[in-house]
């Protein structure tokens, strides 16, 4: 999606920015719900509604990541510093964050996951130039760090184990696919999008890879029954959409107007 707004495409009715904001917003479900029923499978059970606990969890990591945005910001601007020191604070408060989840000192639900990703928002909107170095530094980091991520991932599955389970995670996996599919489409009727438009964000909802590798093995990490199971379900999540998606973005995407283009019909 960056790569198609470096390049215009799809821009004039803001396609890429559009998946890029809902993926983000799915992220952050997906992360605040997969901690919550992991702890409630591993037997961490409190006095309160998980339902409860669930939105407490969204509520304050959400806003301690908004303020240390606010606050990175403000220090930012203050006091001078490399983008590369700037990065390696970003990344230590970062880590604290998600460490900070477990601490017996956390007496309320505390989604550091989603506090990280509320931290980098609130960057983007105070301080939209440092955004994009940093963000740009990170990409740097991120080619080793994804490889890292995917091959401990990959390491780590029992292929004896997902050779009998993989034919029915598969049809799970394809199952959540079509309901995803149609989600995407039921939520862009009555937008000015067009069919093809519509079809080309249904379609780039399919992939995942990224949270999937990353939060995947954490059930097998803390000895949960299903941890294989999990692990697995990841895994063939990856290999089934990742090419599917990329494909279907691939061919989909010489038939999204440009800006350029766009402007010219107007």
């Amino acid at each position: 999606m960056i790569n198609l707004i470096e390049r215009r495409i799809g821009t004039a009715k803001s396609i890429p920015q559009m998946i890029m904001a809902g993926s983000s917003i799915d992220d952050i479900f997906v992360i605040v719900l997969f901690t919550s029923f992991t702890g409630m499978a591993a037997g961490i059970t409190t006095d309160s509604n998980p339902i409860v606990e669930i939105l407490v969890s969204l509520t304050t990591g959400a806003s301690v990541g908004l303020l240390l945005g606010w606050m990175a910001t403000k220090l930012f601007k203050r006091f001078h510093m490399r983008d590369t020191v700037k990065g390696l604070i970003l990344l230590s408060i970062s880590f604290l964050l998600v460490a900070a989840e477990k601490s017996p000192l956390i007496s309320i639900p505390f989604s550091g996951l989603l506090a990280v990703m509320a931290m980098g928002i609130s960057i983007v909107e105070c301080y939209p130039e440092l955004a994009r170095r940093l963000s740009g530094k990170f990409n740097k980091l991120w080619v080793a760090a994804e490889i890292m991520l995917f091959v401990l991932v990959g390491a780590s599955i029992n292929l004896e184990y997902a050779s009998s389970a993989g034919a029915a995670v598969g049809i799970i996996v394809v199952g959540a696919l079509l309901f995803r599919f149609g989600g995407v489409i039921i939520s862009l009727i009555g937008t000015k999008l067009n069919r093809t438009e519509r079809l080309f964000s249904a379609v780039a909802y399919l992939p995942k890879a990224t949270v999937q590798a990353a939060i995947g093995s954490i059930p097998l990490a803390m000895g949960l029954p299903c941890g294989e199971l999990v692990l697995t379900a990841a895994v063939l999540s990856i290999l089934i959409t990742a090419p599917l998606g990329a494909l279907g973005i691939d061919l989909l995407t010489p038939r999204l107007d440009n800006e350029h283009d766009e402007s010219t019909k107007n």
